[in-house]
């Protein structure tokens, strides 16, 4: 229910009309994709690793965090091409690894699977989930026109409605984040007008997170840190990070960014955090022997991606110029709306 909150959040505040404005913001996601998974791959199996958990292993380390990314941003009151990029590119690869993750369930301790077959399982859970989240937009739009968007019970008929969406996704043979991020896409696109995002649902998402964060950080210290592993967590942290650094500097210039924004916005897609937790934990259920192989070297390197990113996320909003210094903040900030469009 937290990540589908927060995601459902995440999908909400990226406008569709922006990419078709941009379509290079796609493109950029979609090669950010490609090159983590490959590097991922390609230094994992180099490591000696075998194919299944390598290959899960590099899809893990697709998903950046939109969690922790909107956090330290309203945590700053940041706003800028960096923020409103880093947001929507971990949006757009977290849609991207849960969609391939979740048709790799079936076949993660198969290495001789072509991708193509992988694709297109990955076809058949996109279209499933879409058709829970057209459901879930549809309920949730039917409520904001008969209620007022910012009153309590509005709140909690936002969260009864993802929640129920999330308890039906996955026996139906989708995924049940992936339904409430495609649904907070959906209702932006149907609902075009800003529209205020419930304070209480704000704090109910505050909440979760920090509570994500702490499961995070709990599930994540229990690995073993010892010997080959750390090796091979380290290499994952260093191919992950480069490659998200040098594929958004190499597409930043197309797609409207500046060398120096473009780097800015690839150092901040370091976090992960529940999304990759779930994915790892799915795996190890899957095939509990490929699995834990998966989570001994996941789990370690989810907690340093998720502690050092957010710091290195506060750094680059900081440096970047994009967070209002401390005197300007409000003491208590409001939960806002979404931004109708990113610069």
């Amino acid at each position: 229910l937290g990540i589908a909150v927060v995601l459902f959040e995440a999908g909400a505040r990226l406008p569709l009309r922006w990419l078709r404005h941009n379509p290079m913001v796609l493109v950029q996601s979609l090669a950010e994709a490609l090159l983590t998974f490959a590097a991922v791959l390609a230094a994992l199996r180099g490591l000696g690793m075998a194919l299944p958990a390598a290959r899960a292993l590099a899809v893990v380390a697709v998903a950046s965090s939109p969690a922790v990314l909107m956090r330290v941003a309203h945590d700053l009151r940041a706003s800028g091409p960096v923020t409103d990029r880093a947001t929507a590119l971990a949006t757009l690869n977290t849609l991207y690894a849960l969609t391939l993750g979740t048709a790799m369930l079936r076949t993660i301790d198969r290495g001789d699977v072509p991708m193509l077959d992988s694709l297109a399982g990955s076809g058949a859970v996109l279209g499933l989930s879409a058709l829970v989240a057209l459901a879930l937009a549809a309920a949730l739009l039917g409520a904001l026109r008969l209620m007022s968007p910012t009153s309590q019970d509005t709140g909690i008929v936002i969260l009864a409605l993802i929640g129920a969406a999330a308890a039906i996704a996955a026996p139906l043979g989708g995924s049940a984040p992936l339904a409430a991020l495609l649904a907070g896409l959906m209702l932006k696109q149907l609902n075009p007008r800003p529209w205020v995002w419930p304070r209480q649902l704000g704090t109910a998402g505050s909440v979760l997170s920090m509570l994500m964060f702490v499961l995070v950080s709990s599930m994540a210290a229990q690995a073993d840190w010892g010997g080959a592993l750390s090796w091979a967590t380290l290499a994952l942290i260093g191919a992950r990070l480069a490659a998200k650094v040098a594929s958004v500097a190499l597409t930043g210039p197309a797609s409207a960014l500046s060398l120096r924004q473009s780097l800015w916005t690839g150092l901040a897609l370091m976090p992960m955090s529940a999304v990759a937790l779930l994915l790892t934990s799915q795996f190890v259920v899957a095939a509990p022997t490929i699995g834990t192989r998966v989570a001994a070297i996941a789990l370690p390197a989810i907690l340093l991606s998720e502690l050092l990113g957010a710091v290195l996320v506060h750094a680059v909003l900081v440096r970047g110029g994009e967070a209002l210094p401390p005197s300007r903040r409000p003491e208590s900030p409001e939960a806002g709306a979404p931004k109708d469009e990113a610069p």
